[in-house]
């Protein structure tokens, strides 16, 4: 959790330690000079933690607010000591000085926080839509502490957010169409490019890498037909992906259980898309539920198409819930298999939870380290 920290409880700590100071009778400084308080009040309490530190074995004293002591922070005294003159002239900007030490203490005790040490080998992310219950700064947070390296499937407007937490978004929504309505339609391409052509050089400055897209229904349409509309459309706007940086996915689904009549639908047809278009910023999202449900065979699948393979889902079957021991995929040896080769991209937890969410969560992500 983050500290509930304020200003105030560090001015306790100088009024504890300081000798001569009452309560309620402190200097008040001008409210014209929030600056020159601030710096006093970083300066007096790097002295506390310089005399702390030179006189071991010194019983610490104690301040009260009425009748409750409350002893001094070693946290707090700690983020203190490291904030120095310099720090503060950078942050403070006429009157929001103060809001930015409390802004920076907070930030650090958070920081402080248990975290959760993974191997790596897999960077694991959680997509945004199976915790619409919890806030999604709580997301970040919580998710950065279990070992989380980003969170997936955000709007535009949330791209920001896991930065506050040392995350990323790993696929953000930036007008690739919808599921049943996307590249296989060659009327959907303007909208989809001029959609791109604002978000993509967006995304690459936010940090995000990958941008979704979807081939769309068949409805009627043969998959022949369908695949050259999908290589038209993606031809039209592989150079805004490969000019900034970011690679399109197109999202492969099941039609069998959850995505009636949906195109791509088998890695077969998705990797003769994209190997038509050719081009290192277009691939496929190769989502293991759904490819699980249409053709198992994961891991050499996997392995023989690695190259055109941009993102990875997870979830369990059946039902996208848990990946736990009521479904059928053996995770850790899918993720030795996506580790044994070449891929550094990312793997999102894409599962409903029907128990504790975060819990639920971090289960996944131990599983899934291999």
């Amino acid at each position: 959790m983050r500290s509930s920290a304020k200003p105030d409880s560090a001015v306790d700590i100088i009024e504890g330690e300081e000798s001569g100071r009452q309560e309620g009778k402190e200097e008040k400084k001008p409210a014209s000079e929030p600056n020159n308080c601030i710096f006093i009040y970083i300066e007096r309490c790097q002295e506390i933690i310089k005399r702390k530190s030179s006189t071991p074995g010194k019983p610490r004293r104690r301040c009260c607010r009425g009748s409750r002591p409350r002893k001094i922070s070693d946290k707090l005294l700690r983020i203190m000591g490291k904030l120095t003159r310099r720090w503060m002239i950078k942050t403070a900007v006429s009157g929001v000085a103060g809001a930015s030490l409390a802004a920076s203490a907070e930030a650090q005790a958070g920081a402080g926080m248990p975290t959760t040490q993974r191997k790596g080998r897999i960077k694991q992310s959680a997509s945004r839509w199976c915790y619409q219950r919890i806030p999604l700064d709580e997301l970040c947070e919580k998710g950065a502490a279990m070992g989380l390296r980003a969170i997936d499937l955000l709007n535009e407007d949330e791209w920001e957010v896991p930065r506050r937490y040392g995350l990323i978004c790993s696929m953000g929504y930036g007008g690739g169409g919808e599921i049943k309505s996307a590249m296989n339609r060659v009327e959907n391409h303007a909208k989809i490019e001029e959609a791109f052509r604002r978000s993509i050089p967006r995304a690459a400055k936010l940090g995000v890498p990958n941008v979704i897209t979807f081939s769309g229904n068949r409805e009627g349409m043969s998959d022949e037909d369908g695949a050259k509309n999908c290589i038209l459309g993606l031809n039209r706007v592989k150079k805004i992906a490969e000019d900034n940086g970011v690679v399109i996915c197109m999202e492969l689904l099941n039609s069998k259980v959850d995505h009636h009549d949906y195109m791509c639908d088998r890695t077969a047809w998705g990797v003769q898309v994209v190997k038509a278009v050719n081009s290192p910023n277009v691939k496929l999202l190769y989502d293991i539920y759904h490819m699980q449900i249409m053709e198992g065979d994961l891991i050499r699948t996997i392995r023989e198409n690695i190259q055109w393979l941009g993102h990875f889902h997870t979830g369990g079957v059946p039902g996208r819930h848990e990946l736990d021991g009521t479904q059928e995929v053996e995770w850790a040896g899918v993720m030795r298999g996506i580790a044994g080769t070449a891929y550094n991209g990312y793997v999102a937890h894409e599962f409903i939870p029907t128990r504790d969410p975060l819990q639920s969560l971090e289960e996944a992500v131990t599983l899934c380290d291999v």
